[in-house]
């Protein structure tokens, strides 16, 4: 039985993509899948940022079938130039809590999930090649990070850490063809696919059944600041709907993070359902009564990553039948143009009032909105669901191993 070593420096070790995706269907595949993990100040964390206070406190422990390790993030808080420092010299000796602990689980491949990660995942394979093993290195992009449209000195830094990181890695996989053009620019020859943040297949998914005077608008995540999720425009969509339309609910699923309130005024409190962060499983029958899907990016001119972002969120409505409304954003204007599965407003900034209009637009023309709910879940099961993206991470996991020389460990 092969054994994956998931390697993770600041995600939370419940992250959809890492936990619930990838590590599920490893594991259900018949490979043996341990996650290392970070603590911060002595506790994991939930995805929305809330400590597990009184549980999950052993370092190592087993989680719905997924062996995890801890250690704490304290710990490991690297430099980008204490890293590049690292990488360019080959006689350093990568000496810190991830590397060792990733060292003893004894894996036949690695798979690191941030520039962190991958710095520790260089620096087992480096040390594993000094005792004469072989072993591959995945690199999982989950965002364009750094951000080329961000110059500031730090991120420039990390940049060119990361351009000397890719150079020993046997694999990268991301999550948009933006994001996997803008690798290949950099890595020519290196092998590199693309997983969707697709899930699994809604198995109860039934077809829409419209009502002219009702009509939910959903949002999915984290209601942020004004550059993702913005809480001002939900109001205002809602306030410019809810005048036009009987029966106008605007629904999130998930919310503010620990700690944190949304303070919704007083003039759409009654149009406002806020289901609170709910478990990864739950999230297709909270979608059910939703109409229509919103994202909205901001900063635009200062983010290459948002433009070519294709979110967990964005999937999770197409996956319900669920046509999406989204500003100007390149992946998923060329998604949605592709499948006419939605809406891309002609603007880089939008208003809450922009989205209302085109919120209005589908409420008047049914037969459209139907019609883009048919057409967001026929490409979810012909093309983008998870089951299809399993197939192609487990073919990657596949080619690997079968290139790999017979290990030491056995």
């Amino acid at each position: 039985m092969p054994k994956v070593c998931i390697l993770v420096h600041t995600h939370s070790f419940l992250d959809t993509r890492i936990f619930q995706k990838e590590a599920k269907s490893l594991k259900k595949n018949g490979y043996d899948v341990v996650m290392i993990v970070p603590r911060i100040k002595g506790k994991l964390f939930k995805v929305n940022k809330e400590p597990f206070e009184s549980e999950l406190l052993e370092k190592r422990f087993t989680y719905e079938g997924i062996e995890i390790v801890t250690y704490n993030f304290e710990t490991f808080k690297p430099t980008v130039e204490h890293m590049h420092e690292q990488i360019k010299d080959p006689a350093m000796l990568f000496t810190n809590p991830l590397v060792e602990l990733g060292l003893k689980e004894k894996a036949d491949v690695y798979h690191a999930h941030e520039v962190g990660s991958l710095f520790a995942g260089v620096g087992i394979k480096r040390k594993l090649a000094h005792a004469g093993v072989s072993v591959p290195l995945i690199f999982d992009s989950h965002d364009l990070i750094p951000d080329p449209f961000d110059m500031s000195p730090r991120l420039v830094a990390m940049g060119k850490l990361l351009d000397d990181l890719l150079k020993e890695i046997n694999h990268l996989i991301t999550v948009s063809p933006s994001i996997k053009a803008y690798y290949i620019t950099k890595q020519p020859l290196l092998p590199i696919d693309i997983l969707y943040n697709s899930p699994p297949l809604h198995a109860a998914y039934k077809p829409k059944i419209t009502h002219d005077k009702k009509l939910t608008v959903g949002y999915e995540g984290h209601i942020a600041d004004k550059k993702k999720g913005s809480s001002d425009k939900i109001f205002e969509m809602t306030e410019h709907a809810a005048k036009e339309i009987d029966e106008f609910t605007f629904k999130i699923i998930g919310g503010v993070l620990h700690h944190q309130t949304l303070d919704i005024p007083e003039k759409v409190k009654d149009h406002i359902h806020l289901t609170g962060w709910v478990p990864f499983e739950q999230i297709v029958s909270e979608m059910t009564d939703i109409d229509i899907g919103w994202i909205d990016f901001e900063d635009l001119n200062h983010s290459l990553n948002r433009s070519y972002a294709l979110p967990n969120k964005f999937f999770s409505y197409l996956n319900n039948g669920i046509p999406v409304i989204v500003n100007k954003l390149h992946d998923m204007e060329q998604f949605i143009q592709t499948h006419q599965c939605g809406i891309v407003l002609n603007k880089q900034h939008a208003t809450g009032a922009d989205y209302a209009e085109a919120v209005l637009y589908l409420h008047s023309n049914r037969k459209v909105l139907e019609q883009m709910s048919a057409n967001a879940r026929a490409v979810m099961e012909k093309l983008y669901s998870w089951e299809q993206m399993e197939k192609r991470m487990l073919q990657i996991y596949q080619t690997l191993l079968s290139k790999q020389s017979p290990s030491f460990y056995l």
